[in-house]
């Protein structure tokens, strides 16, 4: 992996600060539809799993030795989203932190 982990608070967190940084992990957006293709937009080959039902159920059946990154607006519900599949048995999990907040600020490509 080409990002450098830190712990914040407990949660395995990752920044990032181009968008090839991400080449090869498995993204997993966690916000809410209307979020995913709102203002804010969504990475690149990010998936959305909203959390809740919807994320346990892509958890249940994901790769649990995957690099995977959890994004949201501002890395509060992907930080959840993080805590869960580790306690799941994932191995290499990681918030986004700042979220889409953070990568648009700092003008990283967005899908919307």
């Amino acid at each position: 992996m080409k990002l450098k982990p830190f712990d914040q608070s407990g949660v395995p967190t990752v920044r990032v600060a181009k968008e090839d940084e991400l080449s090869g992990l498995v993204l997993v957006d966690v916000r809410r539809p209307d979020e995913y293709v709102g203002e804010l937009g969504h990475i690149e080959g990010a998936v959305l799993k909203t959390l809740g039902p919807e994320l346990e159920t892509f958890l249940a059946t994901a790769n649990k030795e995957a690099d995977t990154v959890f994004i949201c607006r501002s890395g509060a519900r992907s930080a959840n989203a993080t805590l869960m599949a580790k306690e799941l048995g994932f191995k290499s999990v990681y918030n986004m932190e700042g979220g889409m907040m953070y990568w648009n600020s700092v003008g990283l490509k967005v899908v919307r």
